[in-house]
């Protein structure tokens, strides 16, 4: 019988800009033809904003995680996330460049300067909190289990799980399942390859990512649940001390919940199919 512990729920490569994106600094007061009535006020001095503006190229920091980013068979970069990023740089009237980095470097290196945010399906928590500040949510996730073998209890010291380090999926494990042991990797990939070559019982990842994977290979994956084990809210991350930032892009996302334009991606990325065979799904 399922049973949990009760409880709540590399390298810098550059992206090319998506068509239609707007290199170089966006247009304001003093421009040809003079300034337009919605032409953004000048950035606080200091702020991230305006450094994106003057450098014309916003830098996301990002980590491969399906449908949030992945590779196309052709090697681009696709996904909910990207689509996200993409349309913040145009928005901006900036080029965009995408900086891949490991789960677990993401806020080292945003803190670091090598990027200005961190697109990432990077969910809320306290603990990120004291290093960067968030922004307002963008999107809302859960948690769920992809099962290889079904034991009687699985929070057991008997039982092991597998999660993508420094994620929100280990920290569920330690508090869903404290009895368990614990395998932690680098990406999503080979959380669930620990869990194909028999080495763990279950993955944890957030929704779609325990389906596809069932899905892809029905005869020896399961879901012992399709409940959401846990539930976060998900947010851009930004270095502190810099409230024109925080102000800029979470004014941003929530003119993009209004208008819909966030539940239509997500929509398509999380609810459809129709990006399967663009992408390797093994990665």
């Amino acid at each position: 019988m399922w049973r949990a512990r009760a409880g709540g729920a590399g390298g810098g490569t550059p992206n090319r800009p998506r068509p239609g994106a707007a290199p170089g600094r966006a247009g304001g007061a003093g421009g040809a033809g003079g300034a337009a009535q919605d032409d953004p006020k000048p950035p606080v001095s200091g702020s991230v904003v305006e450094t994106i503006r003057e450098r014309g190229v916003l830098k996301v920091g990002m980590s491969i995680f399906v449908p949030w980013a992945m590779r196309n068979r052709n090697g681009e970069l696709v996904g909910f996330e990207i689509d996200v990023a993409n349309k913040v740089a145009r928005d901006m009237g900036v080029g965009i460049d995408f900086v891949p980095t490991p789960w677990e470097a993401l806020i080292p290196a945003l803190t670091a300067g090598r990027f200005d945010v961190i697109i990432s399906g990077m969910s809320v928590r306290p603990r990120r909190k004291l290093a960067i500040d968030f922004t307002v949510p963008y999107a809302h996730s859960g948690m769920g289990v992809a099962a290889m073998k079904w034991p009687e209890d699985y929070d057991s010291a008997a039982v092991t799980f597998s999660c993508r380090r420094g994620s929100t999926s280990c920290s569920d494990v330690e508090r869903l399942f404290p009895e368990a042991g614990v395998r932690r990797f680098g990406d999503d990939a080979g959380a669930f390859r620990e869990v194909l070559s028999g080495k763990a019982h279950a993955v944890l990842s957030s929704y779609p990512q325990p389906v596809i994977w069932a899905g892809a290979h029905p005869e020896r994956i399961f879901l012992p649940t399709t409940e959401n084990l846990s539930q976060s809210d998900e947010a851009f991350g930004l270095r502190k001390g810099d409230p024109d930032a925080l102000n800029f892009f979470s004014n941003w996302i929530l003119v993009n919940k209004a208008n819909g334009w966030l539940a239509e991606r997500h929509r398509y990325w999380f609810k459809t199919r129709d990006w399967v065979e663009q992408v390797n799904l093994n990665q």
